[in-house]
């Protein structure tokens, strides 16, 4: 038997429920699924721990006021259907939990709220005062602005990266599935993984993709980036059904149990880890590389050989060794056009030449995680 304490002794707990979790095959939202979902949250709050709800389903609700049989693939179209639908789930969720005295606060995040220090600074400020004041915040992805160049992608992510922001004790993912499976779970002999406690233990597992309902963007390889996201900073995390939501939270052994693998480090590092799209890359001399990856130093212009892509100052880059392979990745402090006419160049020729403000680092050690 899995022991469940971290899950019982979790005092702040960010719950993700999926779109199949809580509509319809016709794309509206399920009455029944949400008030099951509330009264298992409402549950948890009465138990004296924090809730913090990363909800999907906004699109999905939209669907059917549109007259739109399934979710568009158009990025307007959908963020059309979240405008509508947006308003009809948080509705939805204030009547639910007003049944168990319990107050609703919206809250709309971009990768920019996440990955930014004065927009990450100010999202923690305001989801830490709402539980402060017995709110129930409820986060979803602003997918009415969120452009396809940076958005989350999916709600298991935002939800590790939520988990993070709040220094949430527990991530728990709601699916329409109950577990990880070393398979397909429809395939006969398919055997559910228990627990997870590194790395390891996922190397004999097929991972399958999007689920049957085609209301969802995510899948079970989405599911286990987000668990690698929230374990890798310290939070263990659950992966279980939505209808085993009160078992799993309450600490019995149902789905998947990933053990936390690391520690808690700046949001900015645990996105370029794990969840961005890098702008370019810098190709790195072996010198650089030793440098960067053995001394955790900043990334100088003298050891960069090459530049691909096209990115401006605050952009994601991958560092490459000269085998072509990723070794870091950061954020850059100039932009691609910039690059070229500085490479191999000491930080004291392009004070010189240049002026004082090239005497920076390309790559700031701050503003960069080894892969």
């Amino acid at each position: 038997m899995t022991d469940r304490s971290v899950v019982t002794g979790a005092r702040r707990v960010v719950v993700k429920v999926g779109s199949s979790s809580l509509t319809t095959a016709s794309g509206g939202i399920d009455p029944e699924r949400m008030s099951a979902l509330v009264d298992v949250l409402a549950a948890v709050r009465s138990g004296g721990a924090e809730v913090v709800l990363v909800s999907s389903g906004a699109i999905a609700a939209g669907l059917a006021p549109l007259g739109l049989a399934k979710r568009p693939s158009g990025l307007a179209a959908q963020q059309a259907a979240a405008s509508v639908g947006q308003g009809l789930l948080v509705h939805r969720y204030t009547e639910e939990l007003a049944r168990h005295g319990l107050i609703v606060g919206q809250v709309l995040l971009t990768v920019d709220d996440l990955t930014r220090r004065a927009h990450h600074r100010n999202a923690h400020q305001t989801i830490t005062k709402l539980l402060e004041l017995g709110v129930l915040p409820i986060v979803n992805e602003n997918d009415t602005v969120a452009t396809s160049e940076i958005r989350f992608g999916d709600n298991d992510r935002l939800a590790a990266l939520v988990a993070h922001l709040v220094h949430a004790d527990l991530l728990v993912l709601l699916s329409d599935v109950d577990g990880l499976y070393d398979g397909p779970p429809h395939r006969p002999g398919a055997t559910l993984v228990a627990r997870v406690r590194d790395a390891a233990d996922l190397a004999g597992v097929t991972i399958g993709s999007v689920g049957a309902a085609g209301v969802g963007t995510g899948g079970m390889v989405t599911k286990i980036e987000a668990a690698r996201i929230a374990t890798g900073s310290g939070i263990p995390v659950v992966l279980t059904s939505a209808e085993q939501a009160a078992d799993a939270l309450a600490g019995r052994p149902v789905g998947t149990l990933f053990d936390a693998t690391g520690k808690r480090r700046p949001i900015r590092l645990t996105w370029l880890a794990y969840a961005t799209d890098t702008a370019g890359a810098l190709a790195l001399d072996p010198g650089a590389v030793r440098a960067v990856t053995e001394r955790r130093a900043s990334l100088l212009a003298a050891g960069i050989v090459g530049v691909s892509g096209t990115f401006t100052a605050g952009d994601p880059v991958d560092l490459t060794a000269p085998d072509g392979s990723v070794v870091a990745r950061g954020l850059v402090n100039f932009d691609a056009a910039e690059l070229p006419a500085l490479l191999g160049r000491s930080t004291k020729e392009l004070k010189r030449d240049l002026g004082a403000a090239y005497e920076r680092e390309v790559v700031h050690r701050d503003d960069l995680v080894l892969l």
